[in-house]
């Protein structure tokens, strides 16, 4: 079975992981990482240092950034 193609806002740099388990967790666009802390993204599966860090170049570059 191939991976499913996940839809959402971020860039394909954060990774295939990344970007599966963010959506499974319900975060698809940038305004709904405005509502989770990096702490919290860092807890899940996949998403490291290096994905947060270019999220959250791209939450800054459109004026948002993630929950305190």
């Amino acid at each position: 079975m191939a991976d499913a193609v996940v839809e959402t806002e971020f860039p394909r740099g954060i990774g295939k992981v990344a970007t599966r388990e963010l959506a499974s967790h319900g975060c698809t666009t940038y305004a709904h990482l405005t509502k989770v802390s990096a702490k919290e993204l860092l807890a899940i599966h996949g998403v490291g240092p290096k994905s947060l860090r270019i999220l959250g170049e791209e939450l800054t570059a459109r004026g948002l950034s993630f929950a305190d």
